[in-house]
């Protein structure tokens, strides 16, 4: 865990120098330590990697480490190793919201409130739907009512596109459902990030009982865990997180789903080491994927695009070297 922390951070001093405009090490390292350089990094240098590449760099973080801490934490809290924000509609629901609010045009902290309120709205209708029966939330009925839900808050965004404004709000609206990260700056991190870092550090908190929540009701409390209270603060926290994200990078799929299944797969089973695992694990994907978006061609790919082209592949890996879902 030391080591990829290590390495995430590292990876992301490397990443400030890769793109259009390339620079050294020196260069980076001159316009945050001044003083260990004789000559100041130049007024452009200073702008490049201070207004452009280190927010973007932050939000690339943040965005991976949080969709990953959400997966990871939905797939234990319904004992489901295809939950993830993706399939239980809460980022579709999420993204409704972002671009009501866009179609409004409420402002950064409007699509965040809406983003999140539509995402709450998402989960609890998956919750409800496959409780219909009673007896429990089987995997099959949860991931039915994701699929249903999704499909539902899907149609509610193309009608949302369908009354844009063609020649203003609806190319705003299709660009941000892309995915992207170009639209990071310091004033878009301090309104989201607060979202994301309480949500994870939430959910960090509640790794501990998240093992718990996976035993029938009455074993988790006889074991004095609150389960129901429990539920309702991982919800929150990982809707919280999937709402910021979404409202800040537009649908990023994939990250959420596949990166727990290869914090499993290094540090086993256990919650405790699942969570934070996929916070680094997470950050540094979605570090990775933007990069490449970045500085692959003349023109910047849409960072939803790699993710499902790199996501899709390793996850047949997983499955093919695991026998199933790990």
């Amino acid at each position: 865990m030391a080591a990829l922390t290590v390495f995430a951070l590292l990876f992301g001093a490397i990443a400030i120098g890769l793109g259009r405009y390339s620079l050294s090490l020196s260069d980076v390292l001159s316009v945050f330590f001044p003083s260990f350089f004789d000559e100041p990094a130049s007024r452009t240098v200073e702008n490049i990697v201070l207004s452009v590449r280190l927010p973007r760099i932050l939000l690339a973080l943040a965005a991976g480490a949080g969709l990953a801490v959400s997966g990871a934490a939905f797939q234990a809290l319904f004992s489901n190793p295809l939950a993830s924000p993706d399939t239980l509609g809460v980022a579709t629901g999420a993204s409704f919201g972002a671009v009501l609010a866009i179609l409004w045009e409420m402002g950064g902290l409007g699509v965040q409130l809406m983003s999140l309120a539509s995402g709450l709205a998402a989960v609890f209708f998956v919750l409800a739907i496959s409780r219909v029966r009673g007896g429990g939330s089987p995997i099959l009925m949860i991931i039915l009512a994701g699929m249903v839900v999704g499909a539902f808050f899907t149609a509610l965004v193309s009608l949302v596109k369908f009354v844009a404004d063609p020649q203003d709000v609806l190319p705003s609206i299709t660009f941000w459902m892309m995915g992207s990260l170009t639209g990071a700056s310091k004033t878009s991190l301090l309104a989201g990030m607060p979202m994301i870092l309480l949500g994870a550090g939430l959910l960090w908190l509640l790794r501990w009982r998240l093992n718990a929540a996976a035993l029938p009701p009455d074993e988790a409390a006889s074991l004095g865990i609150p389960v129901k209270r429990l539920r309702a603060a991982v919800i929150i926290a990982a809707t919280m997180i999937t709402a910021s994200v979404v409202s800040m990078c537009g649908l990023i799929g994939w990250v959420g789903l596949l990166v727990p299944h290869a914090a499993r797969m290094l540090f086993g089973a256990n919650n405790r080491y699942v969570i934070p695992a996929s916070i680094v694990l997470g950050a540094i994907f979605m570090l990775a994927v933007d990069t490449a978006a970045r500085t692959m061609g003349q023109s910047e790919v849409p960072v939803s695009i790699l993710t499902a082209v790199v996501g899709a592949p390793f996850f047949i890996y997983l499955l093919r070297r695991t026998g199933g879902l790990s």
